[in-house]
């Protein structure tokens, strides 16, 4: 039975401290700041955050959710309205959407044509552990929000079961797996609004239940599987990978992890497309926006690394690790830059922003159901490297996630690295295969 990673500990709850300018908001609030003055104010307000209580395992062999949650200060998000309009936001207010939302993802990956005209009849599973009870609900409020299309279980668009494929036996109930599965069935949405959801509940967070329900997931059909949980790597991942994740056909994509440099599995699983996290910001460039790799402590940022057990795909051909590298591709996870989600069962119901790359998993796993159905023995995961070094991905050169012998495993660098893959998607071209 495979232990949390030993990088995962309580103590990792809180990073960020909150500095305040007063003077400057009080100015805006008053009426009299100017959009400089209220940039200004909220450039020091940086934001908190918090792991939601499932990236803490609750039992011996259960492996961790890859998320955070915004509890303080401005985000990206807030900032970039604070600027335009010359108003301060509150510091987490649950009131409204305080983290990017669907027109601000599908902008920055370059999907906007594509969430509008693809993915109507494809099946995208989320398996995560344990039972949301408010699943629908909360969903129903998020895209009524966005105006995206209802997905209910009434007109067939959304589905909720066990591991066993059961809609009415169910696992036990728990607040910090809600959030976490909130997180991932609202980026599904964001990204893939015609999608089909399938919300797969895996009876705890141990790596044979959550396995699975990867298999369930695929027998009832779903071509995407996303998955935003892990634990440390062990000599038994080979065998999990034949019994749980040898899945041709079909676009299965795992979180790289938020302990910062080092590799953990499910990610380094040859069979899965390991999904790297970054910082997004907006930019005065062509494509508008501008990522880093996310990094805020040593112990903080985006996994990366060299698997010490799984066997390197026949399409990684990075010379610096002799077995699977993580990650292939990234996407946002920096909570400072986080994204918007809608709870009520983890937390006091309303908006909150999440962070970790529990976001970035969800979010490439609907990039691929947009770029339409995997060739029938196909493995996904090779698709972005028939596309590297083109203009199909955004490369990713700056930053890194820790300290490593071989530099472009935590570092960017033009092309190839650990943290980042290939880059993020800008659309779908590098997602069809």
């Amino acid at each position: 039975m495979r232990s949390p990673l030993p990088h995962r500990p309580a103590h990792r709850a809180l990073r960020r401290t909150v500095a305040a300018a007063a003077a400057a908001a009080a100015l805006v609030f008053a009426g009299f700041g100017t959009a400089a003055q209220a940039d200004a104010a909220t450039a020091s307000s940086k934001a908190t955050w918090t792991a939601t209580p499932c990236a803490t395992p609750k039992h011996k062999g259960e492996l961790a959710c890859d998320s955070y949650r915004v509890t303080g200060g401005l985000t990206a998000f807030q900032k970039q309205q604070a600027a335009r309009t010359g108003v301060t936001p509150k510091a987490a207010d649950a009131a409204t959407p305080s983290g990017y939302g669907p027109t601000n993802l599908q902008s920055a990956y370059g999907l906007t044509s594509a969430a509008a005209s693809n993915g109507a009849g494809e099946t995208l599973a989320i398996v995560d552990a344990y039972n949301d009870p408010n699943a629908e609900s909360d969903l129903a409020t998020y895209r009524s929000y966005y105006g995206l299309p209802a997905c209910t279980t009434a007109n067939g668009c959304f589905k909720k079961v066990s591991q066993t494929g059961s809609t009415t036996s169910l696992p036990s109930s728990d607040s910090g797996w809600s959030e976490e599965i909130s997180l991932d069935l609202d980026m599904a949405s964001a990204v893939c609004p015609k999608c089909n959801i399938l919300l797969v509940e895996a009876t705890s967070a141990t790596m044979a239940n959550l396995g699975k329900a990867v298999n369930e997931a695929v027998s009832l059909g779903a071509k995407y599987v996303s998955n935003s949980y892990g634990g440390s790597e062990s000599s038994s991942d080979t065998s999990y990978d034949s019994s749980y994740f040898n899945h041709p056909g079909v676009a299965i994509t795992v979180s790289a992890g938020d302990g910062g440099y080092g590799a953990e599995y499910p990610a380094a699983s040859r069979y899965v497309t390991s999904v790297g996290g970054t910082a997004l910001k907006t930019s005065s460039t062509t494509r508008g926006w501008t990522e880093t790799v996310w990094n805020t402590s040593s112990t903080e940022g985006t996994g990366s690394g060299c698997s010490s057990y799984d066997t390197k795909p026949s399409w990684q051909t990075d010379t610096g690790c002799a077995k699977r590298t993580i990650a292939d591709v990234s996407a946002v996870a920096d909570p400072a830059t986080g994204v918007s989600v809608y709870d009520s069962y983890g937390v006091t119901a309303g908006w909150y922003t999440f962070g970790g790359t529990s976001a970035s998993a969800p979010i490439i796993a609907a990039v691929y159901a947009l770029a339409g159905t995997p060739s029938s023995s196909s493995y996904p995961a090779s698709f972005p490297y028939t596309k590297a070094g083109t203009s199909a991905l955004n490369d990713v050169t700056s930053g890194s996630n820790g300290s490593c012998t071989t530099t472009y495993l935590c570092t960017a660098q033009p092309g190839y690295d650990g943290p980042t893959g290939w880059g993020t998607p800008e659309g779908v071209a590098a997602f069809t295969g």
